[in-house]
């Protein structure tokens, strides 16, 4: 599987139809209509996410690898 930024991440929920609710500190908070969870985002420049973090994002979001 290819890691991603966090920034590449966050492009990549915005595409889906997730919405930036706030940014607190380095963390980019998501939220999505009729979801009741939100999704937090590390975004530290251009350094990629851990793969373990990655995964459990893209499967609360919805993503898929080939996605990627």
């Amino acid at each position: 599987m290819k890691t991603v930024s966090g920034k590449e991440f966050c492009r990549l929920l915005e595409a889906k139809g997730w919405e930036l609710k706030r940014i607190i500190g380095s963390h980019h908070i998501y939220t999505k209509a009729g979801c009741p969870f939100r999704i937090s985002v590390p975004v530290h420049g251009n350094s990629p996410l851990k793969i373990g973090l990655q995964k459990h994002l893209m499967k609360l979001a919805g993503i898929d690898a080939s996605e990627l």
